[in-house]
């Protein structure tokens, strides 16, 4: 779980998230009350790609955000990457998939040129990573100069009257929600756990710098448990 580190944990979350797929969108609107589906609106439209542009989808998983991406631009060259094959044969089924570029690839050594793409976008994947300070020095590679990187993630919430309750769902409703509905506990376990342990915004936003990325930004969403970042090239 948590504590695995380099390949153990790399091993872990494919086969993980392998076991959970049929239920995977599901759980998502569970968990977020349907308020992910707006996420990735956002996700889209910080973007920015131009009409008939190039947009590349990190940890893809169902293809949702390339979805929503396609939705506004049907001329859109959209690369849907991810390393669980199981997620992306889920999305295969998909009104509309059949116009991604379904891609098998590791976050950490993307298998595209230099420069090719005018945006790259994430949801819910930096915490899952074993290497962040990598991954995001990728996509700042396979990105065109001016192009952008945004990157949904779930965020530790500011420590108020709310952190309590915050504490309360993920770890005790979420994990008893996950399995009932997929069946894994062990999976829904792990999500409030590498929650906890990733960089707050700031600290990801620190790390975006390093990697090369300017005009940072982030906005905190649904109490400040999600953050949206987004990075110029």
């Amino acid at each position: 779980m948590t504590h695995l580190k380099g390949e153990a944990r790399a091993s872990y979350v494919r086969q993980m998230f392998g076991q959970i797929a049929p239920r995977y969108d599901l759980m998502n609107r569970l968990m977020t009350g349907g308020r992910d589906v707006a996420w990735r609106r956002i996700v889209v439209r910080e973007a920015k790609v131009p009409r008939g542009g190039r947009l590349l989808d990190i940890a893809t998983g169902t293809g949702d955000i390339v979805l929503e991406a396609l939705r506004h631009d049907a001329d859109l060259c959209a690369v849907g990457a991810d390393f669980v094959f199981e997620m992306m044969l889920r999305g295969r089924d998909k009104p509309g998939a059949g116009r991604i570029r379904w891609t098998g690839a590791d976050a950490l050594a993307l298998p595209f040129p230099n420069d090719t793409f005018d945006a790259v976008t994430s949801g819910f994947m930096l915490r899952n990573v074993i290497d962040v300070p990598r991954s995001l020095a990728e996509q700042w590679r396979v990105v065109k100069p001016g192009g952008r990187l945004v990157c949904l993630e779930i965020s530790r919430p500011p420590r108020n009257l709310l952190l309590p309750l915050y504490r309360l769902y993920f770890h005790r409703v979420v994990p008893l929600v996950g399995q009932l509905v997929s069946g894994d506990r062990s999976a829904y376990t792990y999500l409030p756990q590498s929650a906890d342990e990733f960089l707050s915004p700031d600290e990801l936003a620190d790390f975006m710098h390093q990697a090369g990325w300017r005009d940072v930004q982030y906005q905190r969403l649904m109490l400040g448990t999600v953050a949206i970042h987004s990075g110029v090239k």
